[in-house]
Protein backbone atom coordinates (compact mmCIF):
# COMPACT_ATOMS: atom_id res chain seq x y z
CA UNK A 1 0.00 0.00 0.00
CA UNK A 2 1.08 3.53 -1.03
CA UNK A 3 1.71 6.52 1.05
CA UNK A 4 -0.90 8.08 -0.74
CA UNK A 5 -3.29 4.87 -0.06
CA UNK A 6 -2.71 5.26 3.52
CA UNK A 7 -3.33 8.90 3.67
CA UNK A 8 -6.56 8.46 1.95
CA UNK A 9 -7.63 5.54 4.64
CA UNK A 10 -6.63 8.09 7.01
CA UNK A 11 -8.85 11.26 5.71
CA UNK A 12 -11.75 8.61 5.16
CA UNK A 13 -11.02 7.64 9.14
CA UNK A 14 -11.17 11.24 10.32
CA UNK A 15 -14.66 11.89 8.01
CA UNK A 16 -16.29 8.89 9.56
CA UNK A 17 -15.36 9.88 13.13
CA UNK A 18 -16.04 13.37 12.07
CA UNK A 19 -20.06 11.98 11.15
CA UNK A 20 -20.38 10.70 14.65
CA UNK A 21 -19.12 13.29 16.30
CA UNK A 22 -21.54 15.37 14.48
CA UNK A 23 -24.51 13.27 15.07
CA UNK A 24 -23.69 13.44 18.96
CA UNK A 25 -23.81 16.86 18.84
CA UNK A 26 -26.86 17.24 17.18
CA UNK A 27 -28.53 15.79 20.88
CA UNK A 28 -29.07 19.50 21.99
CA UNK A 29 -30.10 22.44 20.33
CA UNK A 30 -27.35 24.50 21.40
CA UNK A 31 -24.70 22.32 20.10
CA UNK A 32 -26.98 21.25 16.23
CA UNK A 33 -25.37 24.21 14.39
CA UNK A 34 -21.92 22.78 15.20
CA UNK A 35 -22.75 19.00 14.63
CA UNK A 36 -24.57 20.03 11.37
CA UNK A 37 -21.59 22.11 10.16
CA UNK A 38 -18.96 19.71 11.28
CA UNK A 39 -20.92 17.13 9.56
CA UNK A 40 -21.10 18.95 6.61
CA UNK A 41 -17.29 20.00 6.50
CA UNK A 42 -16.26 16.46 6.66
CA UNK A 43 -18.47 15.47 3.86
CA UNK A 44 -17.10 18.09 1.70
CA UNK A 45 -13.37 16.65 2.66
CA UNK A 46 -14.69 13.35 1.53
CA UNK A 47 -15.77 14.55 -1.79
CA UNK A 48 -12.26 16.20 -2.32
CA UNK A 49 -10.38 12.60 -0.90
CA UNK A 50 -12.05 10.83 -3.39
CA UNK A 51 -11.56 13.05 -6.26
CA UNK A 52 -8.34 13.46 -5.38
CA UNK A 53 -7.99 9.22 -5.27
CA UNK A 54 -9.63 9.51 -9.04
CA UNK A 55 -7.07 11.74 -9.90
CA UNK A 56 -3.78 9.67 -8.98
CA UNK A 57 -5.45 6.57 -10.34
CA UNK A 58 -5.63 7.99 -13.55
CA UNK A 59 -8.16 6.23 -16.31
CA UNK A 60 -11.24 9.03 -15.37
CA UNK A 61 -11.21 10.97 -19.16
CA UNK A 62 -11.32 14.14 -19.55
CA UNK A 63 -15.05 14.54 -20.13
CA UNK A 64 -16.11 12.36 -17.54
CA UNK A 65 -14.67 15.11 -15.67
CA UNK A 66 -16.68 17.73 -17.23
CA UNK A 67 -19.75 15.49 -16.20
CA UNK A 68 -18.59 15.33 -12.72
CA UNK A 69 -17.77 18.30 -12.14
CA UNK A 70 -20.95 20.09 -14.10
CA UNK A 71 -23.08 17.88 -11.83
CA UNK A 72 -21.80 18.45 -8.72
CA UNK A 73 -22.06 22.46 -9.18
CA UNK A 74 -25.49 21.64 -10.20
CA UNK A 75 -26.29 19.76 -7.41
CA UNK A 76 -24.45 21.57 -5.09
CA UNK A 77 -26.31 25.14 -6.54
CA UNK A 78 -29.87 23.51 -6.06
CA UNK A 79 -28.83 22.21 -2.78
CA UNK A 80 -28.30 25.42 -1.56
CA UNK A 81 -30.73 27.39 -3.24
CA UNK A 82 -33.67 25.02 -1.82
CA UNK A 83 -32.14 25.30 1.45
CA UNK A 84 -32.42 29.53 1.53
CA UNK A 85 -35.87 29.67 0.08
CA UNK A 86 -38.01 26.69 0.69
CA UNK A 87 -39.82 27.60 4.01
CA UNK A 88 -40.30 26.00 7.33
CA UNK A 89 -43.62 24.61 6.34
CA UNK A 90 -42.67 23.21 3.10
CA UNK A 91 -39.28 21.26 5.01
CA UNK A 92 -40.97 18.00 5.15
CA UNK A 93 -41.30 17.97 1.47
CA UNK A 94 -37.49 18.83 1.14
CA UNK A 95 -36.54 16.26 3.71
CA UNK A 96 -38.40 13.50 1.52
CA UNK A 97 -36.97 14.99 -1.84
CA UNK A 98 -33.56 14.48 -0.35
CA UNK A 99 -34.79 10.93 0.78
CA UNK A 100 -35.71 10.19 -2.94
CA UNK A 101 -32.39 11.51 -4.43
CA UNK A 102 -30.24 9.46 -1.72
CA UNK A 103 -32.05 6.20 -2.37
CA UNK A 104 -32.39 7.24 -6.82
CA UNK A 105 -27.99 7.70 -6.76
CA UNK A 106 -28.23 4.67 -4.38
CA UNK A 107 -29.88 2.56 -6.86
CA UNK A 108 -28.22 3.59 -10.05
CA UNK A 109 -24.69 2.65 -8.00
CA UNK A 110 -25.71 -0.40 -7.73
CA UNK A 111 -26.97 -0.95 -11.20
CA UNK A 112 -23.88 0.42 -12.44
CA UNK A 113 -21.82 -1.85 -10.04
CA UNK A 114 -23.62 -4.82 -11.65
CA UNK A 115 -22.45 -3.55 -15.19
CA UNK A 116 -19.07 -3.62 -13.74
CA UNK A 117 -18.73 -6.84 -11.59
CA UNK A 118 -22.28 -8.58 -11.95
CA UNK A 119 -24.30 -9.39 -8.76
CA UNK A 120 -23.52 -9.18 -5.71
CA UNK A 121 -25.67 -8.48 -1.98
CA UNK A 122 -25.04 -5.48 -1.48
CA UNK A 123 -26.04 -4.46 -5.43
CA UNK A 124 -29.36 -6.25 -5.03
CA UNK A 125 -29.98 -4.62 -1.82
CA UNK A 126 -29.01 -1.45 -3.35
CA UNK A 127 -31.49 -1.52 -6.36
CA UNK A 128 -34.25 -2.94 -4.41
CA UNK A 129 -34.00 -0.87 -1.01
CA UNK A 130 -33.07 2.28 -3.31
CA UNK A 131 -35.54 1.64 -5.90
CA UNK A 132 -38.45 1.96 -3.06
CA UNK A 133 -37.09 4.69 -1.21
CA UNK A 134 -37.05 7.17 -4.60
CA UNK A 135 -40.44 5.80 -5.79
CA UNK A 136 -42.02 6.29 -1.85
CA UNK A 137 -40.63 9.37 -0.76
CA UNK A 138 -41.82 10.98 -4.04
CA UNK A 139 -45.26 9.90 -3.06
CA UNK A 140 -44.86 11.11 0.28
CA UNK A 141 -43.71 14.27 -0.58
CA UNK A 142 -46.88 14.42 -2.94
CA UNK A 143 -48.56 14.19 -0.29
CA UNK A 144 -47.25 17.00 2.22
CA UNK A 145 -47.31 19.07 -0.89
CA UNK A 146 -50.90 18.85 -1.93
CA UNK A 147 -49.74 17.24 -5.15
CA UNK A 148 -51.09 13.70 -4.52
CA UNK A 149 -54.01 13.36 -1.98
CA UNK A 150 -53.26 13.73 1.66
CA UNK A 151 -55.66 10.86 2.75
CA UNK A 152 -55.35 7.44 2.37
CA UNK A 153 -56.19 6.02 -1.60
CA UNK A 154 -56.60 2.27 -1.09
CA UNK A 155 -56.87 1.16 -5.00
CA UNK A 156 -59.31 -1.86 -5.58
CA UNK A 157 -56.65 -4.90 -5.15
CA UNK A 158 -53.93 -2.66 -4.12
CA UNK A 159 -53.03 -4.97 -1.59
CA UNK A 160 -52.69 -7.57 -3.57
CA UNK A 161 -51.19 -5.77 -5.91
CA UNK A 162 -48.25 -4.58 -2.84
CA UNK A 163 -48.10 -8.24 -2.19
CA UNK A 164 -47.39 -9.08 -5.85
CA UNK A 165 -44.70 -7.07 -6.48
CA UNK A 166 -42.62 -7.94 -2.90
CA UNK A 167 -43.37 -11.47 -4.15
CA UNK A 168 -41.58 -10.30 -7.66
CA UNK A 169 -38.53 -8.56 -5.69
CA UNK A 170 -37.50 -11.77 -4.34
CA UNK A 171 -38.26 -13.68 -6.97
CA UNK A 172 -35.09 -11.23 -9.15
CA UNK A 173 -33.58 -11.05 -5.56
CA UNK A 174 -33.09 -14.87 -5.68
CA UNK A 175 -32.08 -15.14 -9.54
CA UNK A 176 -29.58 -12.70 -9.28
CA UNK A 177 -27.48 -13.95 -6.18
CA UNK A 178 -27.96 -17.39 -8.20
CA UNK A 179 -25.64 -16.04 -11.09
CA UNK A 180 -29.69 -16.46 -13.19
CA UNK A 181 -31.58 -13.94 -15.11
CA UNK A 182 -28.80 -10.92 -15.42
CA UNK A 183 -30.23 -7.63 -16.60
CA UNK A 184 -33.75 -8.95 -17.54
CA UNK A 185 -33.75 -9.86 -13.87
CA UNK A 186 -32.18 -6.87 -12.37
CA UNK A 187 -34.77 -4.82 -15.02
CA UNK A 188 -37.25 -6.75 -12.95
CA UNK A 189 -36.22 -6.10 -9.90
CA UNK A 190 -35.55 -2.25 -9.99
CA UNK A 191 -39.43 -1.95 -11.91
CA UNK A 192 -40.89 -3.89 -9.10
CA UNK A 193 -38.87 -1.60 -6.11
CA UNK A 194 -40.09 1.30 -8.14
CA UNK A 195 -44.18 0.05 -7.97
CA UNK A 196 -43.53 -1.17 -4.26
CA UNK A 197 -42.75 2.22 -3.16
CA UNK A 198 -45.74 3.99 -4.53
CA UNK A 199 -48.31 0.85 -3.67
CA UNK A 200 -46.53 1.24 0.32
CA UNK A 201 -46.79 5.00 0.81
CA UNK A 202 -49.85 5.60 -1.69
CA UNK A 203 -52.67 3.86 1.28
CA UNK A 204 -51.01 5.41 4.21
CA UNK A 205 -52.48 8.62 5.11
CA UNK A 206 -51.42 12.25 6.59
CA UNK A 207 -51.43 11.85 10.21
CA UNK A 208 -48.85 9.02 9.96
CA UNK A 209 -46.71 11.03 7.80
CA UNK A 210 -43.88 11.84 10.47
CA UNK A 211 -43.20 7.84 10.82
CA UNK A 212 -43.41 7.18 7.27
CA UNK A 213 -40.36 10.41 6.12
CA UNK A 214 -38.59 8.86 9.45
CA UNK A 215 -38.60 5.16 8.19
CA UNK A 216 -37.88 6.21 4.39
CA UNK A 217 -34.99 7.75 5.60
CA UNK A 218 -33.88 5.09 7.69
CA UNK A 219 -34.06 3.02 3.86
CA UNK A 220 -32.20 5.92 2.62
CA UNK A 221 -29.33 5.07 5.05
CA UNK A 222 -29.84 1.80 4.49
CA UNK A 223 -29.18 1.98 0.46
CA UNK A 224 -26.62 4.07 1.09
CA UNK A 225 -24.58 2.03 3.41
CA UNK A 226 -25.20 -0.65 0.82
CA UNK A 227 -23.90 1.28 -2.29
CA UNK A 228 -20.52 1.90 0.29
CA UNK A 229 -20.57 -2.38 0.42
CA UNK A 230 -20.63 -2.28 -3.29
CA UNK A 231 -17.96 0.43 -4.51
CA UNK A 232 -15.86 -0.57 -1.31
CA UNK A 233 -16.18 2.84 0.15
CA UNK A 234 -15.36 3.00 3.90
CA UNK A 235 -17.14 6.31 4.44
CA UNK A 236 -20.58 5.83 2.71
CA UNK A 237 -20.80 2.39 4.43
CA UNK A 238 -20.18 5.18 7.71
CA UNK A 239 -22.41 7.53 6.57
CA UNK A 240 -25.00 5.26 5.48
CA UNK A 241 -25.06 3.07 9.01
CA UNK A 242 -25.25 6.15 10.74
CA UNK A 243 -28.29 7.43 8.76
CA UNK A 244 -30.34 4.46 8.32
CA UNK A 245 -29.86 3.55 12.24
CA UNK A 246 -30.91 6.60 13.47
CA UNK A 247 -33.62 6.49 10.90
CA UNK A 248 -34.88 3.27 12.40
CA UNK A 249 -34.26 4.85 16.08
CA UNK A 250 -36.71 7.72 15.18
CA UNK A 251 -39.38 5.76 13.61
CA UNK A 252 -40.29 3.81 16.81
CA UNK A 253 -40.07 6.19 18.64
CA UNK A 254 -42.57 8.34 16.30
CA UNK A 255 -44.45 5.24 15.95
CA UNK A 256 -44.60 4.89 19.88
CA UNK A 257 -45.70 8.69 20.08
CA UNK A 258 -48.53 7.85 18.30
CA UNK A 259 -49.11 4.27 20.13
CA UNK A 260 -49.22 3.00 16.91
CA UNK A 261 -47.39 -0.63 15.78
CA UNK A 262 -45.12 0.08 13.10
CA UNK A 263 -46.91 -2.24 10.96
CA UNK A 264 -50.09 -1.02 11.16
CA UNK A 265 -48.36 2.31 10.04
CA UNK A 266 -47.26 0.90 6.58
CA UNK A 267 -50.99 -0.77 6.19
CA UNK A 268 -51.85 2.62 5.60
CA UNK A 269 -55.59 3.63 6.25
CA UNK A 270 -55.23 6.59 9.07
CA UNK A 271 -55.88 10.26 8.61
CA UNK A 272 -57.30 12.18 6.25
CA UNK A 273 -55.28 14.68 6.26
CA UNK A 274 -58.24 16.84 4.51
CA UNK A 275 -61.85 16.47 5.88
CA UNK A 276 -63.66 19.27 7.48
CA UNK A 277 -66.80 19.60 9.75
CA UNK A 278 -69.00 22.00 11.23
CA UNK A 279 -70.05 20.39 14.65
CA UNK A 280 -68.59 18.29 17.53
CA UNK A 281 -70.69 15.75 18.86
CA UNK A 282 -71.83 15.33 22.25
CA UNK A 283 -72.49 17.08 25.26
CA UNK A 284 -72.04 21.16 25.45
CA UNK A 285 -71.53 23.90 22.35
CA UNK A 286 -68.80 25.79 20.96
CA UNK A 287 -67.59 29.07 23.08
CA UNK A 288 -66.50 31.55 20.95
CA UNK A 289 -63.86 34.35 22.16
CA UNK A 290 -62.75 37.72 21.30
CA UNK A 291 -59.71 39.24 21.45
CA UNK A 292 -60.11 40.73 24.13
CA UNK A 293 -61.74 37.91 26.07
CA UNK A 294 -58.57 35.78 25.70
CA UNK A 295 -56.07 38.64 26.31
CA UNK A 296 -57.55 39.30 29.74
CA UNK A 297 -57.04 35.47 30.50
CA UNK A 298 -53.78 35.56 29.34
CA UNK A 299 -52.96 39.38 30.77
CA UNK A 300 -53.41 37.95 34.38
CA UNK A 301 -53.14 34.10 34.42
CA UNK A 302 -49.68 33.37 36.62
CA UNK A 303 -48.81 30.13 34.10
CA UNK A 304 -49.54 29.47 30.66
CA UNK A 305 -48.95 26.08 28.67
CA UNK A 306 -48.48 26.51 25.21
CA UNK A 307 -49.31 23.89 22.54
CA UNK A 308 -48.55 24.58 18.92
CA UNK A 309 -49.59 22.48 16.38
CA UNK A 310 -49.60 22.57 12.42
CA UNK A 311 -51.69 25.46 12.38
CA UNK A 312 -48.93 27.36 13.54
CA UNK A 313 -46.62 26.46 11.05
CA UNK A 314 -48.68 26.84 7.96
CA UNK A 315 -49.73 30.62 9.08
CA UNK A 316 -45.81 31.28 9.61
CA UNK A 317 -47.08 32.69 13.41
CA UNK A 318 -43.65 31.60 15.49
CA UNK A 319 -42.75 35.74 15.74
CA UNK A 320 -45.80 36.45 16.88
CA UNK A 321 -46.21 33.70 19.34
CA UNK A 322 -42.16 34.67 20.98
CA UNK A 323 -43.93 38.34 20.97
CA UNK A 324 -46.78 37.13 23.11
CA UNK A 325 -44.98 35.17 25.30
CA UNK A 326 -42.47 37.16 25.67
CA UNK A 327 -45.01 39.88 27.07
CA UNK A 328 -46.72 37.67 29.32
CA UNK A 329 -43.20 36.78 30.57
CA UNK A 330 -42.66 40.72 31.52
CA UNK A 331 -46.14 40.84 33.42
CA UNK A 332 -44.64 37.61 35.39
CA UNK A 333 -46.54 34.59 33.64
CA UNK A 334 -44.51 31.54 33.63
CA UNK A 335 -44.65 30.27 30.13
CA UNK A 336 -43.80 26.75 28.77
CA UNK A 337 -44.66 24.85 25.52
CA UNK A 338 -45.92 21.39 25.14
CA UNK A 339 -44.69 19.97 21.90
CA UNK A 340 -46.51 16.66 20.94
CA UNK A 341 -43.95 14.50 19.13
CA UNK A 342 -46.31 14.54 15.77
CA UNK A 343 -47.42 17.94 16.19
CA UNK A 344 -45.95 18.55 13.11
CA UNK A 345 -45.36 17.29 9.41
CA UNK A 346 -41.73 15.58 10.26
CA UNK A 347 -40.12 14.57 13.23
CA UNK A 348 -38.67 17.48 15.47
CA UNK A 349 -40.23 20.44 12.50
CA UNK A 350 -42.63 22.63 15.03
CA UNK A 351 -38.82 22.56 17.50
CA UNK A 352 -37.43 24.12 14.76
CA UNK A 353 -40.18 26.15 14.23
CA UNK A 354 -39.77 27.65 17.71
CA UNK A 355 -36.16 27.77 17.65
CA UNK A 356 -35.81 30.06 14.74
CA UNK A 357 -38.51 32.63 16.72
CA UNK A 358 -35.93 32.28 19.68
CA UNK A 359 -37.84 30.36 22.12
CA UNK A 360 -35.21 29.25 24.61
CA UNK A 361 -34.58 25.46 24.61
CA UNK A 362 -35.20 25.17 28.22
CA UNK A 363 -39.29 26.90 27.83
CA UNK A 364 -39.38 23.36 25.83
CA UNK A 365 -41.29 20.91 28.27
CA UNK A 366 -41.41 17.03 27.94
CA UNK A 367 -45.15 15.84 27.10
CA UNK A 368 -44.86 14.07 29.91
CA UNK A 369 -43.97 16.79 32.62
CA UNK A 370 -46.31 19.26 30.64
CA UNK A 371 -49.37 16.91 31.67
CA UNK A 372 -48.15 15.91 35.08
CA UNK A 373 -48.31 20.15 35.51
CA UNK A 374 -51.61 20.65 33.42
CA UNK A 375 -54.07 20.80 36.62
CA UNK A 376 -51.88 23.78 38.02
CA UNK A 377 -51.85 25.86 34.68
CA UNK A 378 -54.21 29.19 34.54
CA UNK A 379 -54.58 29.08 30.41
CA UNK A 380 -53.50 25.94 28.04
CA UNK A 381 -53.06 27.96 24.77
CA UNK A 382 -53.64 25.97 22.05
CA UNK A 383 -52.19 27.27 18.39
CA UNK A 384 -53.43 25.02 15.61
CA UNK A 385 -53.23 21.64 16.93
CA UNK A 386 -55.83 19.10 16.54
CA UNK A 387 -55.46 15.67 17.23
CA UNK A 388 -52.90 15.63 19.88
CA UNK A 389 -55.11 17.66 22.40
CA UNK A 390 -58.00 15.50 21.63
CA UNK A 391 -59.63 14.17 24.83
CA UNK A 392 -61.31 11.34 22.47
CA UNK A 393 -57.95 9.23 22.66
CA UNK A 394 -58.66 8.40 26.19
CA UNK A 395 -61.91 5.92 25.29
CA UNK A 396 -61.71 3.47 22.66
CA UNK A 397 -63.66 3.11 19.78
CA UNK A 398 -62.14 6.68 18.31
CA UNK A 399 -59.38 6.98 15.37
CA UNK A 400 -56.97 8.33 17.91
CA UNK A 401 -58.00 6.13 20.85
CA UNK A 402 -54.53 4.91 22.66
CA UNK A 403 -52.69 8.06 20.99
CA UNK A 404 -50.88 10.10 23.88
CA UNK A 405 -52.03 13.34 24.09
CA UNK A 406 -51.32 16.76 25.68
CA UNK A 407 -54.45 17.09 28.44
CA UNK A 408 -54.70 20.47 27.38
CA UNK A 409 -58.25 20.30 28.54
CA UNK A 410 -57.31 19.64 32.51
CA UNK A 411 -56.01 23.26 32.55
CA UNK A 412 -58.13 25.51 34.37
CA UNK A 413 -58.85 27.31 31.17
CA UNK A 414 -57.86 26.88 27.46
CA UNK A 415 -57.81 28.68 24.80
CA UNK A 416 -57.89 27.27 21.21
CA UNK A 417 -56.80 29.45 17.99
CA UNK A 418 -58.13 27.69 14.83
CA UNK A 419 -59.15 28.80 11.09
CA UNK A 420 -62.17 26.90 11.55
CA UNK A 421 -63.97 23.71 12.96
CA UNK A 422 -62.19 21.47 10.29
CA UNK A 423 -60.78 17.94 11.55
CA UNK A 424 -57.16 16.89 12.11
CA UNK A 425 -55.15 14.53 10.29
CA UNK A 426 -57.94 11.70 11.82
CA UNK A 427 -60.94 13.23 10.35
CA UNK A 428 -62.88 13.24 13.99
CA UNK A 429 -64.62 15.75 16.05
CA UNK A 430 -62.21 17.29 18.72
CA UNK A 431 -63.99 16.99 21.78
CA UNK A 432 -61.78 19.68 23.67
CA UNK A 433 -63.53 21.98 21.57
CA UNK A 434 -66.61 21.25 23.41
CA UNK A 435 -65.57 21.34 26.55
CA UNK A 436 -66.73 24.17 29.31
CA UNK A 437 -63.30 25.61 29.94
CA UNK A 438 -62.44 26.07 26.28
CA UNK A 439 -62.84 28.90 24.39
CA UNK A 440 -62.18 29.49 20.91
CA UNK A 441 -60.78 31.87 18.57
CA UNK A 442 -61.24 31.32 15.02
CA UNK A 443 -58.98 32.98 13.01
CA UNK A 444 -55.12 32.73 11.11
CA UNK A 445 -52.86 31.88 13.87
CA UNK A 446 -50.37 34.64 12.72
CA UNK A 447 -53.57 36.90 12.82
CA UNK A 448 -54.88 36.20 16.17
CA UNK A 449 -51.41 36.09 17.78
CA UNK A 450 -51.03 39.69 16.41
CA UNK A 451 -54.85 40.83 18.01
CA UNK A 452 -54.44 39.02 21.22
CA UNK A 453 -51.35 40.60 21.59
CA UNK A 454 -52.78 43.93 20.86
CA UNK A 455 -54.90 43.71 23.02
CA UNK A 456 -52.80 42.76 26.33
CA UNK A 457 -50.67 45.45 25.77
CA UNK A 458 -53.81 48.22 25.57
CA UNK A 459 -55.07 46.16 28.37
CA UNK A 460 -52.06 46.53 30.95
CA UNK A 461 -51.01 50.07 29.47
Amino acid sequence: MSAFDIAIRLVYLAVATSFVLGLHLMNSPVTARRGNLLSGGAMAVAVAATAAMLVHEGGVRPWAWIALLAGAALGSGAGLMLARRVPMTAMPQLVSLFNAVGGGAAALIGVHDFGQHGASLPVVLDVLIGGVTFSGSLIASGKLHGLVPGRPVVLPGGRAVTALLAAAMAVASGLLLAGHGGVVALAALAVAALGFGVTMVTPIGGADMPVVISLLNAFTGTAVAMAGFALGNSVLITAGALVGASGAILTKLMAEAMNRPIGAIVAGGFGTGDSAGDQVPGQGSVRTLSADDAAIQLAYASKVVVIPGYGLAAAQAQHQLRELAELLESRGAEVSYAVHPVAGRMPGHMNVLLAEAGVPYEQLADMEDANAAMPQTDVALVVGANDVVNPAARRPGTAVSGMPIVDADKARSVIVIKRSMGHGYAGIDNELYTAPTTGMYFADAKKALAEITAAVKVLVA
